[in-house]
């Protein structure tokens, strides 16, 4: 079963290994699985003793399903973290409840944003209509970095033909301003890939898809998607802004237009 886990502002992350070795870390993970598949690469990154201690970030949306069915089948007691924002649809934390028990996952972490912060910087739960980079910094970015700060890197759901920023990743990245290898075992996969692998293991859609949601984040920030349009158009619509600040390329959050 899923379960809150606190969020301290006194977590220390590991010791870090110099960006060179981290580079050349990852060039070798690369250079390693590069002919192999996602469920390949996802086993070698919990196996692989060059990828390290690795949890699973998911934000349980439109797509999750099916990286945490992968990892369900691989090794069910990896650590998987749900970042509540404490703004998300209703139908995602029931979503995300009920499809953690589904697929059997024993170690959720439900990691949020502290007291403090959202005292400090959110007092009054406005600063999203101010400045969203914030807002995700506040509510998803610094909750994830602290709920990190013991392991050495984690996998994502990520894949190349989501945007422009992610069209050449690999499937392990340096994640050079924390030190951490960033593992995305979907990143070769196309729409119809994703779309065979929920009908042939008969995976339940996030209720919102049918709906007109494509991609799913914070309730305030996504909007329905129009027949033709980008499936992402519809989050933080009408902003220049294509990411919410986890998936950062030099330290920075990718904008529209930019690549990585």
């Amino acid at each position: 079963m899923p379960r809150d886990t606190p969020v301290h502002a006194g977590a220390h992350a590991p010791e870090r290994e110099s960006l060179t070795d981290l580079r050349a870390r990852v060039a070798e993970l690369n250079m390693r699985y590069r002919h192999h598949g996602a469920t390949t690469v996802l086993r070698a990154a919990l196996d692989d003793p060059l990828a390290g201690d690795l949890a699973l970030v998911s934000s349980f949306g439109a797509e999750s399903v099916v990286l945490l069915h992968l990892l369900a089948v691989t090794d069910r007691s990896t650590p998987v973290l749900f970042i509540d924002t404490q703004l998300l649809f209703a139908e995602t934390l029931v979503y995300q409840q009920e499809l953690s028990e589904r697929l059997g996952l024993t170690d959720v972490r439900i990691i949020r944003a502290s007291d403090e912060d959202l005292a400090q910087r959110d007092p009054y739960g406005a600063l999203r209509f101010s400045d969203t980079d914030a807002c995700c910094d506040l509510r998803k970015t610094v909750p994830l970095n602290r709920a990190l700060s013991g392991f050495d890197g984690w996998i994502t759901g990520r894949k190349r033909f989501q945007s422009g920023t992610r069209a050449a990743m690999d499937f392990f990245e340096a994640e050079e301003d924390t030190g951490r290898v960033k593992v995305n075992p979907l990143a070769h996969w196309a729409p119809d890939d994703v779309r065979a692998y929920m009908e042939e293991n008969r995976l339940p859609r996030h209720p919102l898809v049918a709906q007109g949601y494509p991609s799913i984040g914070c309730a305030p920030c996504t909007s329905k998607v129009a027949p033709g349009e980008d499936p992402r158009a519809g989050r933080w619509r009408g902003q220049h802004k294509t990411e919410c600040g986890i998936h950062l390329v030099d330290g920075r959050m990718v904008q529209k237009g930019e690549t990585a």
